[in-house]
């Protein structure tokens, strides 16, 4: 998806995720010349991938001679209320404001902006460093469809993207997509004790967690099958299989357990952005 710009965009902290869509951008052809890159300290990576394309960041962005077509704000929710107001102060009528910053609300940075600023919200996970993330999108009664395909442009380098008009949803949304990746991590881990414990070398082991883990979820997001028929497809009747799901799926098993990690971080996601 290509991705097309009418002014600067200012990428406001480059760690990370920051560091991972500004990869995909500059992958996509988006001019160098074009980003703006607020950020004390990039980590040793995301500094080479800027001098790589003639960029640099800087602490401080100073008075722009062009407003911005969009700022993308990817800074840590608690530095957002320091950082946020002098950056908002560039903005002008036609700038969308892209948020993915976890936790903080579309009003957290209207009350910063010209109204009618479009704003949207977004969560995107971990795997965008790779460029399989999704990231799900809200935004404000501003946004038009224009910048929605501005965002699905931009989101896209680092994976798939979806939409949500309800805000109340992003803590779920955070919930099972953006903390996701590490209930999969505890997966591999907890199938590599497993593994050692039967007796397997360690380092084996690691191998067959991470290889099953990995390549399932290829065949899951490959696959037209939904997760439950693949799941059944792996199960004779009276088999291995159906031995170790006997005890996944005992009083409620693992799905019940699922269902009350995701709840317990959806109510941390609602406390934390009061």
């Amino acid at each position: 998806m290509a991705i097309e710009l009418g002014g600067p965009l200012i990428l406001v902290g480059c760690g990370k995720m920051g560091g991972a869509m500004l990869a995909g951008w500059l992958a996509r052809g988006v001019d160098p010349r074009s980003i703006l890159v607020q950020d004390p300290g990039p980590p040793p990576e995301v500094v080479a991938l800027l001098e790589r394309h003639g960029l640099a960041a800087v602490p401080a962005l100073p008075g722009l001679r062009e407003q911005p077509s969009v700022i993308v704000v990817a800074v840590k929710p608690q530095a957002m209320d320091v950082v946020f107001p002098p950056v908002a102060a560039l903005a002008g009528a036609a700038t969308l404001v892209l948020s993915i910053a976890a936790g903080k609300s579309i009003a957290s940075f209207e009350r910063h902006l010209p109204p009618g600023t479009a704003v949207v919200r977004a969560m995107p996970n971990t795997p965008a460093a790779i460029g399989l993330g999704i990231t799900v999108c809200c935004p404000n009664a501003a946004v038009t469809v224009a910048h929605r395909s501005t965002c699905d442009a931009l989101l896209a380098a680092v994976g798939e993207v979806g939409w949500i008009d309800d805000e109340r949803l992003m803590d779920a949304v955070t919930a099972v997509s953006g903390s996701g990746p590490a209930y999969v991590f505890l997966l591999a881990e907890a199938l590599e004790k497993a593994a050692i414990a039967e007796g397997i070398a360690p380092p084996l082991a690691r191998r067959l967690a991470r290889a099953t883990v990995a390549g399932s979820g290829a065949l899951l997001r490959l696959s037209d099958l939904d997760a439950a028929e693949l799941r059944k497809n792996v199960t004779s009747p009276g088999g291995t299989t159906a031995a170790a799901l006997s005890v996944l799926m005992a009083a409620g098993g693992l799905e019940e357990l699922m269902s009350k990690a995701v709840a317990a971080a959806a109510k941390r996601g609602r406390e934390l952005g009061s």
